[in-house]
């Protein structure tokens, strides 16, 4: 089966707006692992708190993929990323360049 394209751009987008003064930035989130996505947070790198959860109470299901934009107006393009899995499970990845990148998957 053919994953599908979860519709939450425009969630996503309102949950890190700011200023229009920085481009934003867009990449697909991808889950390939076994178990469902039920947290993901982006923080510029050098923030000593996760902002909040991009999901919104939702979830990524594994086989399916979502659109992210991050329209902070901040002017850097490295962030770090935590995950939180249906198991309980977290990841976190730091200082990800989300310039040089089309997508981010988990496996």
């Amino acid at each position: 089966m053919k994953p599908r394209t979860l519709a939450l751009a425009g969630i996503l987008t309102a949950a890190l707006i700011g200023p229009a003064q920085a481009e934003d930035l867009s990449f697909l989130l991808t889950n390939e692992s076994d178990v469902a996505v039920t947290g993901f947070y982006v923080s510029h790198t050098g923030t000593s708190s996760w902002e909040e959860n991009l999901l919104e109470g939702g979830y990524l299901d594994s086989g399916y993929e979502i659109d992210v934009i991050i329209a902070d107006g901040l002017t850097t393009c490295v962030y770090d990323i935590r995950t939180e899995f249906e198991d309980g499970d977290s990841f976190e990845d730091y200082e990800v360049d989300l310039c040089d990148m089309d997508g981010y998957t988990f496996e």
